[in-house]
């Protein structure tokens, strides 16, 4: 009778868990990855109906009228409606910030709350979109928008069909 007197574990059962344990690293880092977009999203559809909301009561006691439009922030006043801080916080994807439009196109009337990805002119390589299948064709222009009235679009300056994507709009008029 032989007794085997080494106990070890071999090299194949040594790589064979190794193996194991990245197959799992590597599931449990795409779920994460895939969470992390979703909350940005819930987040931001949170923010952008408190923003809608405090906006329509700035218009209701501003005898129906809404702020001036500004360039990549919300705008001065919305505050006394909010619960934030002095500043307002920046959305939720990385590099990316809340706009009020406030626009007149063709002589309509656009007011929306935009969520822009790009710095003001680009370049494209500074823009930080999010990895979901909605943002894909996205451009330098492109927004993440919340309609409050009129034709909303991503940018005043491009077409309606352009790249974006509507939180709250029934039928999405542009990202083809």
């Amino acid at each position: 009778m032989r007794i085997n007197k080494n106990k070890g574990f071999s090299l194949l059962e040594i790589l064979i868990t190794i193996a194991i344990i990245v197959i799992l690293s590597a599931i449990v880092l795409a779920y994460n990855g895939r969470l992390k977009e979703k909350t940005y999203l819930s987040r931001a559809n949170i923010e952008l109906k408190t923003f809608a909301y405090a906006l329509k009561m700035y218009s209701f006691e501003h005898s129906g009228a809404y702020p001036a439009d500004v360039n990549r922030d919300l705008p001065a006043g919305l505050e006394n409606y909010l619960s934030v801080a002095p500043n307002w916080p920046d959305a939720p994807w990385s590099g990316s910030v809340y706009d009020w439009d406030n626009w007149t196109i063709d002589g309509q009337k656009i007011y929306q709350i935009s969520v822009r990805f790009c710095p003001i002119g680009g370049p494209i390589s500074a823009c930080h979109f999010p990895d979901e299948s909605w943002a894909e064709n996205f451009d330098i222009n492109s927004a993440y928008y919340y309609c409050i009235s009129g034709s909303c679009r991503s940018h005043q300056n491009e077409a309606i069909t352009y790249p974006g994507y509507c939180a709250n709009c029934a039928v999405q008029p542009s990202n083809p």
